[in-house]
């Protein structure tokens, strides 16, 4: 374990590259199959190969961050989503208020997608592009590239329904586009959920299957990011496997429903939970 808080300090302190925000099982777990892959049997020899290769650490990185997604995953939530919640939004708006939407972890943007096909049913295009701006981030740059194309392999369509797919991706020889008229609608960019400032007047925020791999003490940054990120109506969603239980989790949000994960702020929490207070100047 020594081993391994030494690389993760060499890697702040020379490339400002920091992981500490990772559980320590994680990494470790993830620097090992690195390890195996160019055939390093302990972690000196691992640190000394990665000082003189510059271009190991991005090959580590790319280990470290797992871009797992897909569209439309785990059907029942979308269907919650375009069925409730979606709805619920747009009826608590005035007609031509703006809608802004967070994907957090977005990895190559399949989420993000996802999330402007079901804005787009529900309000038609042109609304769409007038009214909702969708964020995509995600810590890794290579992700994000992957994300700005909107360029998908068949297999990965396959996914999405065929109306949607007709509707909103153009065939290439090599897989799918997403519809160039509706790119300025949706952003991606590289930002760090611990050390960014949080995007603001969020309305809803979808952060799924990532707190599964922080810290305890990176989980709570995250989540005052998120309190103080969301409209005082926004919506909080997390991952399947994920929840707030704790009762400084719950001085933020609370649950609006259990199972899909959905959760609501918390009015008036800046004066009572303990969770701002400690990590807010």
């Amino acid at each position: 374990m020594t081993q391994l808080e030494d690389l993760l300090i060499y890697l702040n302190q020379v490339h400002q590259i920091d992981l500490t925000g990772y559980k320590r099982s994680t990494l470790m777990r993830r620097t090992q199959v690195r390890m195996q892959q160019i055939g390093s049997g302990n972690y000196q020899g691992y640190f000394d190969y990665l000082q003189q290769q510059p271009d190991e650490i991005e090959c580590l990185l790319e280990t470290i961050y797992i871009n797992y997604t897909y569209f439309f995953r785990d059907p029942l939530l979308w269907d919650y989503l375009a069925d409730q919640i979606i709805l619920q939004m747009l009826a608590s708006k005035a007609p031509n208020a703006p809608i802004r939407v967070w994907s957090a972890g977005c990895a190559s943007g399949e989420e993000t997608y996802s999330l402007a096909m079901l804005f787009i049913e529900a309000l038609g295009v042109e609304a769409f592009q007038q009214r909702v701006q969708i964020y995509g981030t995600d810590v890794d740059p290579d992700a994000i590239l992957q994300a700005r194309q909107g360029h998908y392999a068949a297999h990965k369509i396959e996914l999405v329904p065929p109306t949607l797919q007709e509707q909103y991706f153009e065939r290439r020889n090599d897989g799918y586009c997403w519809r160039k008229d509706l790119f300025p609608s949706i952003d991606f960019h590289v930002h760090n959920l611990i050390q960014d400032p949080p995007l603001p007047h969020i309305d809803l925020l979808v952060c799924r299957n990532l707190f599964i791999y922080f810290t305890e003490v990176a989980q709570l940054q995250a989540l005052v990011s998120f309190y103080l990120s969301l409209e005082e109506n926004g919506l909080l969603l997390l991952g399947s496997v994920e929840n707030l239980v704790t009762a400084a989790e719950r001085s933020l949000f609370t649950p609006m429903n259990r199972q899909c994960k959905i959760f609501t702020k918390v009015p008036g929490a800046n004066q009572s939970s303990p969770l701002l207070s400690r990590f807010l100047p």
